[in-house]
């Protein structure tokens, strides 16, 4: 572990695989989401909550058994806040031959016993390297901007007649993290696996993620409290779905619900040797759902503009 850089290495269990055979993109998000609040604590000095995660594309599938790298560095501060960026690499145990499974930066905030934003040190980057990545990440900072506006302009009623699908469940003691809120890599998880029941229901079929993006933490998750997640098709290609998904929680006792995150995934049908297949065609009839079909169109238009798969490259020399 470096002053600004943290490198996790396990092996990809059994227990991690999910129904394709592969690390599904929930269990990849919660190491991202780990990897990264182990350096956000470290740096801060304190418990630190996720705000953002942005921008995370599914590469490369990992297997049962390789190894996985996931590597978390601090590459900007803000007053109270820290940019970092997660790369997970998997590859064989016996050759060490690794390949680039995802990338993504993250937003994390250091908070104090009231869960209100502290300070935290500044980052200072000095090698070219910790340059680039640092102009990268202001350039990420106003894209990121641009993309919550984008999302918050979205209607989502019940009036709706796209394919959905609402989970419910109560946050359990082992979804905390260290700081006694559940873990906002628990909660992608969660989202992962909400689009995926959502996408299986459209296709009749099996389906995995390849971009999870604009994910939005509005405030943190209790023990105990209902947890309510709904996964809503938006638009669909040849070949893959864009998946709309809203986390609410509240106390139970109340019945008062509160949107605490929001995301959109996107994933790809897949045939019987698991390889990416046509899926059946949206078509929206109504306002509201021709609305958000378009809507889901210029959210990944945005971010084909703002150049996203330039950001955090390495210069090759």
């Amino acid at each position: 572990m470096a002053n600004n850089e943290l490198t996790f290495r396990f092996l990809a269990a059994p227990t991690d695989i999910g129904l394709q055979g592969k690390v599904p993109g929930g269990r990849v998000l919660e190491w991202i989401d780990k990897a990264a609040y182990g350096i956000a604590v470290a740096w801060a000095k304190r418990p630190t909550v996720t705000a953002y995660v942005g921008n995370v594309v599914f590469n490369h599938a990992i297997a049962n058994g390789e190894l996985v790298e996931t590597n978390a560095r601090i590459v900007r501060t803000g007053r109270t806040s820290m940019t970092i960026l997660v790369t997970v690499n998997a590859g064989s145990p016996q050759t060490g031959e690794m390949h680039e499974a995802c990338r993504c930066a993250l937003v994390f905030v250091a908070i104090d016993e009231f869960g209100k934003g502290v300070e935290v040190p500044p980052f200072t980057p000095e090698s070219e390297l910790e340059k680039k990545f640092h102009a990268d990440a202001e350039e990420l900072d106003k894209s990121r901007k641009d993309i919550e506006k984008l999302m918050s302009r979205a209607s989502y009623t019940d009036a709706g007649q796209g394919e959905r699908i609402t989970m419910r469940f109560l946050a359990k003691p082992t979804d905390v993290n260290w700081g006694g809120k559940v873990h906002g890599g628990t909660v992608m998880g969660w989202i992962d696996e909400a689009a995926y029941a959502c996408a299986q229901r459209w296709t009749g079929g099996e389906a995995i993620a390849v971009y999870a993006g604009g994910v939005r933490f509005y405030r943190p998750m209790i023990i105990g409290h209902l947890v309510e997640i709904e996964a809503r098709l938006l638009h669909t290609t040849d070949k893959t779905m864009h998946i709309s998904v809203h986390v609410r929680t509240g106390d139970p006792t109340t019945r008062l619900m509160q949107d605490s995150c929001h995301c959109l995934m996107v994933l790809v049908g897949l045939d019987d040797q698991g390889e990416p297949t046509e899926v059946t065609q949206w078509r929206p009839t109504i306002g509201e759902d021709i609305a958000l079909d378009k809507h889901a169109q210029d959210l990944q238009a945005a971010r084909l503009s703002h150049g996203y798969m330039d950001l955090f490259v390495a210069p090759t020399s």
